[in-house]
Parts: structure tokens; sequence; C-alpha cells
């Protein structure tokens, strides 16, 4: 496919389903041949860092690894599913209560344990028993599977647990990096899962556009893309980022009750998981009429869209990231207060790595670090246009892909004609 860095879909949004089956097992894409990648992704980054395996806790990372998953959003705060993988050697999942059959079929999955859940609403005052027994249980696959090596990474593990490893003699460390690396380059089954992702989200925002009036409050709007990605096999949504009129300068204010005015800016991020778990990133602002946007409206919106394109035409594989943040679009002073947290970030089944800062925020403890941009990535091109001070804002943000070659444009979403000027 020929790389596209600049051109505007200015055509009005067509509803675009997902042109296959939002689960696994019914899918159209090669699921094994997705599992298959991944999996070997994590275990090459395990054994480039020499260690004896991972423990996972995520269940974003879970799903990643293994394929399976299992009340995500639950498990994100109740400690209930864990995964072990060795570097070389069977996978262990360990489910919850009476769960064994989800992973059924999972040719990733080797075996299905119980949990030894010890977080504290499951443990109460049991929770450093059974973090010793849940300690004694990694050990020996540790000790099992290691060949000698206890050296364990993890990507989440509370202090008990992690003295209660200490103490077997396992040595933890930290396991995101192994995992953010892994999911970092995407292959041709990813591609086709996020691109169904994409067009599930990009349906909603479709009924979002048609749905926008006057005294429809932000809630309401909101809710049309939740109740698309669910009926069209998504998952959830990451956030609630979408805000009208002055709730829109400064950014990342939470949708609300309030009523939508004619003559308003409405602004939203997405943030959906979508189907295959696989993340929709894509940002728009739309004038809600009738009337005619402003002459500031426009100004701000025309500038967010000269801040998509000149960092989306810069963009390609071999890049550094302070290369980036040193070449990208140049915010004019009044407006660089209030500029967003990255230039560019990456996106897979959540926001990953990389994260690629302004400039100006690249030192010190705090600020941004370096890398390469590699074929491969997909990466969210992000634009926040708002003046210090000022009564509005625009949030606009494009999903690319990074190939040999250039960069596809994986958002197809239009930009609005009534806020742009005739040039643009």
């Amino acid at each position: 496919m020929a790389p596209d860095t600049h051109s505007k879909a200015t055509a009005e949004p067509v509803e675009k389903p997902p042109a296959g089956f939002p689960t696994d097992s019914e899918s159209p894409i090669d699921m094994r041949a997705l599992r298959a990648y991944r999996l070997g992704r994590v275990r090459r980054e395990l054994k480039a860092r020499d260690y004896a395996g991972l423990l996972l806790f995520d269940p974003i990372n879970v799903r990643y690894a293994t394929g399976t998953r299992n009340m995500t959003v639950w498990i994100l705060h109740n400690r209930a599913r864990y995964c072990f993988i060795p570097t070389e050697g069977p996978v262990v999942l360990f489910d919850f209560h009476n769960c064994e059959h989800l992973s059924q079929g999972i040719e990733t999955v080797n075996e299905v344990r119980p949990t030894c859940s010890w977080f504290y609403f499951g443990a109460g005052p049991k929770l450093a028993e059974r973090a010793k027994a849940w300690a004694a249980e990694l050990a020996d696959l540790v000790e099992a599977h290691g060949g000698g090596n206890r050296r364990l990474v993890a990507d989440h593990c509370d202090p008990a647990g992690a003295a209660a490893l200490g103490n077997l003699g396992v040595e933890l460390h930290d396991g995101q990096e192994v995992m953010e690396q892994a999911r970092a380059i995407k292959s041709a089954e990813e591609l086709a899962c996020m691109r169904e992702a994409i067009a599930v989200c990009e349906t909603g925002m479709a009924r979002m556009r048609a749905a926008l009036e006057p005294g429809l409050t932000e809630n309401a709007l909101w809710s049309i893309l939740h109740q698309t990605n669910i009926a069209l096999g998504g998952e959830w949504i990451e956030t609630r980022l979408l805000s009208s009129g002055t709730r829109t300068n400064p950014w990342f204010q939470e949708c609300g009750g309030k009523l939508i005015r004619a003559g308003e800016l409405v602004c939203y991020d997405t943030d959906l998981i979508g189907p295959y778990s696989y993340c929709a990133d894509i940002s728009r602002a739309h004038f809600c009429g009738p009337g005619r946007p402003s002459d500031e409206q426009r100004k701000l919106y025309t500038m967010a869209v000269e801040q998509i394109e000149h960092n989306i035409g810069i963009l390609k594989a071999g890049m550094s990231f302070r290369e980036l943040a040193e070449r990208s679009y140049v915010l004019p002073p009044k407006f660089a207060p209030n500029r967003y947290s990255a230039v560019y970030h990456g996106v897979g089944l959540c926001d990953e790595y990389p994260h690629v800062s302004y400039v100006q925020d690249f030192e010190g403890v705090r600020g941004g670090y370096d890398g390469v941009v590699e074929a491969g990535m997909t990466l969210c091109v992000e634009s926040y246009i708002g003046e210090l001070g000022g009564q509005e804002g625009v949030k606009l943000e494009e999903q690319v892909l990074v190939t040999e070659t250039g960069i596809e444009r994986l958002s197809t979403f239009p930009f609005e004609e009534n806020l742009l000027p005739r040039e643009v």
C-alpha cells in the first residue's frame, strides 16, 4: 500500500461495521498465528534479558501474551487472575473461581490452575498467609522451568507477594519493559484486529456526529459511542473525555450532564477498546449548529489540523524520539502552556510504548526519553490547541502505522469542512 502522509479525509463519514466477527473463535483472522506471534515476542524479550520467566497480573498483558480474557476491568483492580510464562516451558494460567473452561482451545495456555488470591478483599486477615502460599507455588514453577535461573520479572507485584518471593530466593525484577517492548511491533494479524476496532469506533463516531444537536447532554452524546462499541463486539472505553463549549479549555475535563448549546465546539477522545481488545484512539472536534463557526473556532481547528499534518509528514522509521520532538510542529507561545502531554504515543491493546514528549519536556527526571521509531509500530499523533485562559480548545488525534516506506493512516474519519478554510 502506498504511503499516505498528507491526505485529508473530508467526505461525509460512512458507517463501516467490521468485516469479520467480534469473537476470537469465529474470526476470519488467523488467531492462532496472532497468539503465536505475541507469545513469541514476549519470550524473545525474556531470553534477551536472561530472565527465567514472567509473572503477569495486568489483564491487558495477559490478553496479549496468551489470548485469554476474563472480566478485564474487574481484574484490573482485583488481582484474582494471573499467569506464569517461563522463557522456555509450559504456560500456566491461574484463573478466577470455576473459570477454567474459559481457556479451553487456547493453545498458548498449557495448564489452568485455580488462583491463590491474596489481595485484601479476598484474603482479609489471611493476606500474609496466602501470599506465602502463592509465592511457594510460583517459586516451584521457577525452580522447575528456570534451569537454575531464579530471575523472575513481574508487571505488578504487591509488597507482601514480593517479600514472600524474595524469602524463597526468587529475584524479582520489573516486567513492564519486557511487555511494552514486546507489544511495540505489530503483526499483520494484529493490524487486521486494529482495523476492525477502528471500523467499530468510526461507526460510533459517525452516529455521534449525526446525533449532535443543541439540548443534548454531553453524557447522552458519549453514550452513543459506548452502545455502538458493545453492540459491534467491542469491550470498553478507557476514559470519559468529551466536553463542550468552555469545558473544552483546558483539556481533560470529563463529560457530564451539561447541555450542549448551539454555537459550541464539542471535542472528544475515543480511547476505545474494540473487538479483539485492540484500541482505537482517535480525537475529533465538531461544531454544534445551527449557525456558522466563529473565526476564532476556525482558527483553533485549522491550527490543530496543521499540527497533525506536519507531525505525520515528518514521521518515518529510523527517526529518534528526540529528533521527532525537535522537528515537530512548534506551538505559538500563547498555546504552549496548554499543550498535550505527548506529541506521539504508541497504541495497541491500549496506549503503550513509545511516548514522545514535546521537546521542552525532554529534560529532567520527569522528562521524555529517547528511542527509535521502527516499522511495524502503530502510533497516535496528538494535537490539543487551546490558548491559556481562552474560551474553547480543539482536540484532534490520528492513528497511523509506520511502514518501511512511509506512513499509512489507519483512522479515516473526516475532518470538519465547516471548521476549515478553503485552502486547507
